[in-house]
């Protein structure tokens, strides 16, 4: 057949993906074929394509140490998602992919498919039929694997971005095939990077920045050191200070590396650049360690598309964008801004503690008013939880994760065992008791509490009111905290033990007895009202 025009029309170009779970790939994505193919079709996508035909063999390890009786199974297309067709030993799902690659390759003649995708292919076996078929076609192909990629140029095969597989990723060897497609057919692509959830349609880095998910996401560290602090306090283990101090030293090396990954989109990739981001912006303190992240994340992603539209093999693109990106961002406060970062982290942590010091009742009476508005108004996360992790990063606890421990999940745990022991309905208890579980267990899922106070004004009263009067016991004791943590293991984080309990027995007590009055009061109306109607229907003088 005579070789297709490069710039034929066509409405959306289409691809097939032949390959195998690989050797070295088998470490570097090709354990999950569905989610290896899910890369491929979203970036794909992205740049006006199709992935029409899918044909990989994969098995439970690398291909390096398989033999024909090992188990495998054959990836394809099933009503456009990719399922397991055929499974059994290697010897005879390869049987069953030769004969696929043959229907393929007739389809490659028909002109029914426009380019090919090779991960670590078998052009001298399993995928021959269709590699022939696209050197005789003309069709451009991309690929990863070294030694399938060499096999398949030496056929003659037009790959316009070939590479071996070592230090990449799913995402980014999508990227890397896509991108030579788009560059070969002369067609604008821009990479779709980060999660479903996360990621904007244009795969600007500077749209997935987000103070409350890089926040959340670094939540664990914080965790894990508000723990170490607490068991510090137990009688001869005091020698964990020094682990106290490496945690709240390498904060910032996780705060940059969550960040990075989120900005960048890049999984591994922006890991490690948060990683050397982080390390040289640990002089910085929370702040720096999140500037640098940022930074470098948004590098990752320009230096990444950069790299590639340069026809870098996608290995040497992932270590250039990985490696020089992280310097960028870790240097820009290594060198620039650490003593203002620093300087913000500091000023965070002293402006509360002056807040406090001025008038600490109304200081915890304000900030328990707020909570509950916080969280349903959707600023909690935004606002208030960077402010506890800000001071945790300072200081290891908190004065508003005292707060937050006390006006919110204490709150919402006495109006939760208040529905428990007295429900208003039957079908209220087993609501009430799964969301206590959780708030007593864990410290978390305050929204339990939602339905009791959405559906009565009078609950939602009692939770402001206990939430204002547990964040003043907070304030007159001067206990500082966290949440997030088992109730019963709250106090022992704090600066106070007593008075943090004190503050607890306060933000759960309050709305407990509070709710009980209000659901027995509305108990006791409800059988008056359904009463009226029976006397009404009695004779008189009965």
């Amino acid at each position: 057949m005579r070789p297709r025009p490069v710039n034929a029309p066509t409405t959306t170009r289409r691809l097939a993906v032949v390959g195998s779970s690989g050797g070295n790939l088998y470490s570097h994505g090709g354990d999950d074929p569905v989610g290896l193919v899910g890369h491929i079709r979203r970036q794909a996508a992205a740049a006006g394509m199709e992935v029409t035909a899918v044909q990989l063999v994969a098995v439970d390890s690398s291909m390096d140490a398989a033999r024909d009786d090992t188990p495998a199974r054959l990836y394809s297309l099933v009503d456009g998602d990719v399922a397991v067709v055929v499974s059994g030993t290697l010897a005879d799902v390869n049987k069953v992919a030769g004969e696929r690659d043959a229907d393929l390759a007739r389809a490659v003649a028909a002109g029914e498919v426009d380019g090919l995708v090779l991960v670590s292919a078998d052009p001298d076996g399993v995928n021959s039929a269709v590699v022939r078929a696209a050197v005789d076609a003309g069709l451009p192909a991309a690929g990863t694997g070294g030694t399938s990629i060499a096999a398949a140029q030496a056929k003659g095969l037009n790959l316009v971005a070939a590479s071996g597989t070592t230090g990449s990723t799913s995402t980014t060897r999508a990227v890397s095939y896509v991108a030579g497609l788009a560059r070969h057919w002369g067609t604008r692509y821009r990479p779709v990077l980060g999660t479903a959830e996360a990621s904007d349609g244009g795969g600007s880095p500077w749209r997935r920045i987000s103070l409350r998910g890089i926040m959340v996401g670094s939540l664990p560290a914080f965790i894990a050191l508000a723990l170490v602090l607490a068991v510090g306090k137990i009688p001869g283990l005091d020698a964990l200070g020094p682990v106290f101090d490496a945690l709240i030293a390498g904060l910032p090396v996780v705060v940059a590396a969550v960040a990075a990954r989120r900005v960048s989109g890049l999984g591994e990739v922006g890991i490690v650049a948060g990683v050397v981001a982080g390390v040289l912006s640990a002089e910085g303190g929370i702040v720096g360690g999140l500037v640098g992240g940022i930074l470098a994340g948004v590098v990752v992603a320009y230096l990444l598309r950069w790299t590639l539209a340069h026809r870098f093999p996608v290995t040497t693109a992932n270590i250039v964008a990985g490696g020089i990106s992280g310097l960028v961002g870790g240097l820009v406060v290594f060198l620039l801004l650490a003593p203002v970062t620093n300087a913000v982290g500091e000023g965070v942590k002293s402006a509360i503690e002056a807040l406090v010091a001025f008038n600490p009742l109304l200081a915890g009476a304000l900030a328990g008013l707020v909570m509950w508005p916080a969280i349903m108004g959707g600023v909690y996360h935004a606002a208030i939880l960077p402010l506890v992790l800000l001071e945790m990063g300072e200081k290891g606890h908190s004065f508003f994760g005292a707060v937050d421990m006390v006006s919110l999940v204490m709150v919402s745990l006495g109006i939760t065992l208040a529905n428990v022991v007295r429900p208003r309905t039957s079908g209220e208890r087993a609501l009430a008791a799964s969301g206590a579980a959780v708030n007593f267990g864990f410290g978390t899922f305050v929204e339990a509490s939602y339905p009791f106070m959405f559906a009565d004004r009078k609950v939602f009263a009692v939770a402001l009111g206990s939430a204002t009067l547990g964040g003043l016991v907070v304030g007159a004791t001067g206990a500082e905290a966290t949440a997030y943590l088992p109730a019963v293991v709250a106090p022992f984080v704090a600066t106070d033990t007593v008075g943090m309990v004190l503050s607890m027995l306060v933000g759960c007590v309050v709305p407990f007895v509070s709710v009980l009055v209000i659901n027995e009061r509305a108990r006791r109306s409800e059988r008056a009202r359904q009463a009226g109607p029976a006397r009404e229907e009695l004779p008189s003088g009965a």
